[in-house]
């Protein structure tokens, strides 16, 4: 059981170095969004240029080709993308061969790289979890795997209280915040949550390479 601890245990470091905060002297926090491009990014782009969000979107390779158009308009409104697989098997990554988690990886970046023409820097693995062959995956690649500070759990939950009571607690400067879209309370959730976090005193900013430790 010891053995399985770092593969099902997201941000556990035992395995090399997973982000869960940039550094900053200012109250910002990173806003990152999985699981799309989705039906509702058009309702989530809106809503981040009325409130002046930028966010990084960990999306789905195979969503990604499919929704070139919406993909495209992310970066176009000044977000980054960024790679959550190309597959997402959130049941079997974290116990994949070394060949099929090249495989997902390089699907997602191969993606990205024709839609906005620059191989992702970031990777998320599907549900955060890993295993001993993502970190030399991501090294022969040169990326980084992106954990969080909290995560409210919306991929499951509709309840914003709930959500905002996980997540809440744990800002600080220079918090990574998970939240998806694709599910029908997303951008009702995501309103909510930015609404909390600036009252809090806090921006929404997209981290420098050499901010993340």
């Amino acid at each position: 059981m010891l053995l399985l601890y770092p593969t099902l245990r997201p941000n556990v470091q035992w395995l090399g170095p997973v982000i869960t905060h940039f550094e900053t002297p200012r109250k910002e926090v990173w806003l990152t969004i999985d699981d799309g491009p989705t039906d509702d990014t058009p309702a989530v782009l809106d809503l981040f240029d009325m409130h002046r969000v930028k966010a990084t979107f960990f999306v789905k390779g195979t969503l990604a080709e499919k929704h070139v158009e919406m993909a495209q308009e992310i970066a176009r409104r000044g977000h980054t993308l960024a790679n959550h697989s190309h597959t997402h098997p959130s049941a079997s990554f974290w116990c994949l061969p070394p060949g099929r988690i090249a495989d997902e990886i390089d699907g997602c970046n191969r993606a990205l790289t024709s839609i906005t023409g620059a191989k992702p820097q970031w990777f998320r693995a599907p549900v955060g979890m890993k295993n001993f062959f993502v970190h030399p995956a991501l090294a022969r690649r040169d990326m980084r795997l992106i954990g969080w500070t909290a995560r409210g759990f919306d991929a499951v939950s509709s309840d914003a209280d709930e959500i905002l009571a996980r997540v809440l607690p744990h800002l600080r400067p220079g918090a990574i915040l998970v939240m998806h879209q694709g599910r029908e309370h997303s951008p009702r959730v995501l309103e909510r949550l930015i609404d909390a976090v600036s009252e809090r005193g806090y921006a929404f900013v997209i981290p420098d390479d050499a901010q993340l430790r």
